[in-house]
């Protein structure tokens, strides 16, 4: 009976030590893991959000939202920060006029107004193309990054109003924080502040992602103050964004914008500001997300490429023929056509470097098969030492000269389809008999 009971209680004590081990190690099971994209992509953690938008979070409302519509074309702001350095004396509204005709997205074109702002944004591309990937795939965590940072540098003391801007809060819901807003104290004047995040958000709380910092020419801050904010640009209507809090997006001045971007106008109700893909110039997406909400954008402006392709009188059935043909040429080991001048000069190139490069038992053949060329005959067989090389272009420059070939050839192939009694007969060739005695290896006399 004492052995039943015993075997009874075995279950349960099993249970109660499973249970205590998991309560032991929380860690085990508790651990969630980081959201990912449709592909596998990691989402941004918050540790990395903070790091990452720290250096512009202190920026104006209206200046912050150009600066992350702009970053979601990385290429466009390299060509940007490019053209800023070739134009050091452009700012202000009298700058982004100059840069009217350029292919960028309009909110890069604002961004030349503050030569100072384009110095940051240059020392890491790969910086400003993750800001513009986060804000794609994660708006609202973005924004929430943004107001985390702002609460932090306000409790260290070093968030502010001043003569250059004007902090205010915004209500918010019951349960959530209140929403900091920084606006210019001159709507028609911006002060692009200057810090070093390090020190004026404080303790930072992710020492194993330290916040990134990128600072400016010191000839834009010459003071060297802890928060400085250098001379203020007069922009007029070139900023025409601006941070949406409650929703999570940027709100589109649309008057101001049609005002100041006369060659682009956009439609009075388009008041909130959409990516456009046609302008990403190639850049991939991050995540499977985000490739499939603006990939699908992007092939519509590759097909209306192709319509105007079709009104200008391309043959879509003679590009059928050729692209059958380089599949034919590529079965049968030939190189393709090239498809564009950069393509030509890069094969050539290629081709340079791999002659030079040739090693020297490569040369040795190849110089082997040159001269049993010449010695079957070849086209420069028995020309003297120094004269120019034949080739198939030959005799071009002496059209009389290939003419009188062309004719002797012609009579030779008649008189080759003749009878032989019809052909004349030339003279017999006679040579010396050989001495006899003696090989062929004997000294000549």
């Amino acid at each position: 009976m004492l052995t039943y009971l015993t075997w009874a209680k075995v279950p349960t004590l099993l249970l109660a030590l499973l249970c205590a081990s998991l309560a032991a190690a929380p860690d085990a099971v508790a651990a969630p893991a980081p959201a990912k994209a449709a592909t596998g992509q990691a989402a941004f953690t918050r540790e990395q959000l903070d790091q990452m938008l720290a250096p512009v979070a202190l920026y104006p409302d209206a200046l912050l939202a150009q600066v992350l519509m702009a970053s979601s074309y990385p290429g466009d702001v390299t060509d940007a920060v490019a053209w800023s350095k070739a134009h050091p004396d452009a700012k202000g509204e009298d700058a982004v006029r100059q840069v009217a005709n350029q292919s960028w997205d309009p909110s890069v074109q604002s961004l030349v107004a503050f030569p100072q702002l384009l110095a940051v944004l240059g020392q890491d591309p790969a910086w400003v193309q993750k800001m513009g990937d986060a804000f794609l795939a994660q708006p609202d965590a973005v924004m929430d990054a943004v107001q985390r940072l702002r609460r932090q540098a306000q409790s260290a003391g070093h968030l502010d109003s001043n003569e250059q801007q004007k902090v205010s809060t915004q209500p918010a819901a019951a349960s959530a924080p209140q929403t900091i807003v920084i606006e210019s104290a001159d709507p028609q004047v911006v002060y692009v502040p200057s810090y070093n995040p390090s020190v004026v958000y404080g303790s930072w709380a992710y020492p194993a992602y330290p916040p990134y910092y990128y600072p400016p020419p010191p000839y834009y801050y010459p003071g060297g103050a802890l928060l400085s904010f250098g001379i203020g640009v007069a922009v007029g209507g070139a900023l025409w964004g601006d941070l949406d809090w409650g929703h999570g997006d940027i709100d589109i001045d649309v008057n101001r914008y049609n005002e100041f971007n006369s060659n682009r106008q956009i439609n009075r109700n388009d008041s909130k500001w959409k990516h456009n893909a046609a302008n990403r110039d190639g850049v991939p997406y991050r995540d499977g997300a985000t490739r499939e909400r603006f990939d699908g954008a992007r092939d519509g402006a590759r097909n209306g490429a192709a319509q105007r392709e079709g009104y200008r009188g391309r043959d879509d059935a003679r590009a059928a023929d050729r692209d059958r043909a380089r599949q034919s040429l590529e079965q049968r080991g030939f190189d393709t056509p090239a498809t564009s001048n950069r393509e030509a000069r890069d094969r050539a190139g290629a081709s340079q470097r791999e002659l030079g490069q040739r090693p020297a038992g490569a040369q040795g053949r190849a110089q082997a098969g040159d001269n049993a060329f010449r010695n079957q005959g070849g086209a420069n067989h028995g020309r003297p030492p120094g004269s120019r090389p034949e080739n198939a272009f030959s005799g071009t420059r002496n059209p009389g000269q290939s003419m009188g070939d062309a004719n002797r050839g012609h009579r030779s192939v008649q008189s080759s389809q003749r009878p032989a009694a019809a052909r004349p007969q030339g003279r017999p060739m006679s040579r010396p008999a050989a001495p006899r005695g003696g090989g062929g290896g004997g000294r000549r006399r």
